[in-house]
């Protein structure tokens, strides 16, 4: 039987859809399904940027496309992304793909050679290691220590992780899975370390716009960053076009040609009219963007609520993303539960929530003793929120 190649066995996967399954093999059977467990949107792509799409389609850009993206998106993306962030791009620095997740893996094959080392969040997007160890370097996570607004990065722990084979980090503010921001002193410090360490910097922003108060701030802003870092965009979750899968890397212009000419060996391009909608999606209408944010946060504030009155468990409220990442462990610790993954197949059985663990987002690290979940509430609304969590709180109190 013909093998396959050494590398597969590095590769990992998005784990939250082998939790999907789950929930959908459960939901099959009859029972009711509460899906707290995939960061997708239900609420739907704008009509206008549809119409833009539809109308591209009908006026035959169907064909192939320059690799780097189409001029005028290239373009609209310079000016948007760096008016956001106080800074000029140009559309030289801009390199279109099929989604956020591509740039993840480009951004690796382009700055790290087999063998070296990235530091990378845990608990993180689980695809960052994932895609380094596929790609032949060492995976190095640093970790989030709990505060009273949340968590921080653990800023000694990083600095101790660097060694003269480490050649980038990836650096997630606003973070899934847990909902974490920087402060101005703690982005402050990852950039003094990338500079003093000469480290490439993949600074991951998907969620920079997925707010509810204060301001985003790009790490790319702080003197001597924009020339080590590349910038992660994605319209999947601002717009609300998940399945549309576009997104683009904001690059030093050498690491962007770079990008350009993978993209021209993996896909030849990004979907051409996929590409017109996302003009459209810039610099078109913005009030669906905020009545989607508005629609978030009540459903933020309607899960917070509820979960911190459940017996054992508890949640700072984010200011961003749609993810709350809760402390379990006295919960867990209530019902006689010791793996949280136990935990959570039996929430799902008996309450109906279904969920992801803080195993979905990394390896354990040494020293961690608590336990957590991530609830995503991006494609729940309030009624189930409520009941959903309810039933969670009846389950837990009871015991």
């Amino acid at each position: 039987m013909q093998k396959l190649a050494h590398r597969l066995e590095r590769l990992g996967t998005e784990t939250a859809f082998s939790v999907a399954q789950a929930a959908a093999a459960w939901k099959a059977k009859g029972n009711l399904v509460y899906p707290f467990h995939l960061g997708d949107i239900n609420i739907p792509t704008a009509p206008h940027i549809i119409e833009a799409m539809n109308k591209a389609i009908a006026d035959g850009y169907t064909g192939y496309c320059p690799g780097p993206g189409i001029p005028q998106l290239r373009e609209a993306l310079a000016e948007d992304i760096g008016s956001r962030r106080g800074i000029e791009f140009s559309p030289e620095n801009v390199v279109v793909m099929t989604g956020g997740k591509p740039v993840i893996t480009k951004f690796l094959q382009a700055v790290m050679n087999p063998g070296e080392e990235v530091l990378y969040p845990n608990p993180g997007f689980p695809i960052y290691e994932s895609q380094i160890e596929y790609l032949g370097g060492t995976a190095v996570p640093y970790r989030y220590v709990p505060t009273s607004q949340g968590f921080a990065i653990d800023l000694d722990q990083v600095s101790a992780s660097i060694t003269p084979n480490t050649t980038a980090i990836i650096y997630n503010d606003l973070q899934n899975p847990i909902s974490a921001e920087s402060t101005a002193a703690e982005r402050e410090a990852i950039a003094q370390i990338a500079i003093e360490h000469d480290l490439w910097v993949l600074s991951d922003e998907a969620y920079f716009e997925t707010r509810y108060e204060g301001v985003s701030s790009s790490i790319t802003s702080i003197p001597g960053m924009a020339e080590r870092t590349v910038i992660l965009y994605t319209f999947s979750k601002k717009f609300a076009m998940t399945g549309s899968r576009l997104g683009c890397a904001v690059a030093p212009k050498e690491i962007a040609q770079v990008l350009s000419t993978l993209n021209t060996n993996d896909e030849s391009c990004t979907t051409h009219y996929v590409q017109w909608a996302g003009i459209e999606a810039l610099r078109g209408p913005q009030e669906p963007v905020q009545d989607m944010l508005d629609i978030l946060k009540g459903r933020r504030d309607a899960a917070c609520e509820i979960v911190n009155t459940i017996p054992g468990m508890s949640v700072a409220v984010p200011q961003s993303t749609f993810y709350l990442f809760p402390d379990v462990t006295d919960a867990m610790a209530r019902l006689g539960y010791t793996a949280v993954g136990d935990f959570a197949s039996d929430a799902l059985y008996k309450t109906g929530v279904s969920f992801c663990t803080r195993e979905h987002f990394g390896r354990r690290l040494p020293g961690e003793d608590r336990q957590y979940i991530r609830l995503a509430y991006s494609g729940i609304e309030v009624p189930a929120i409520q009941e959903g969590l309810g039933r969670l709180r009846e389950w837990i109190a009871s015991a």
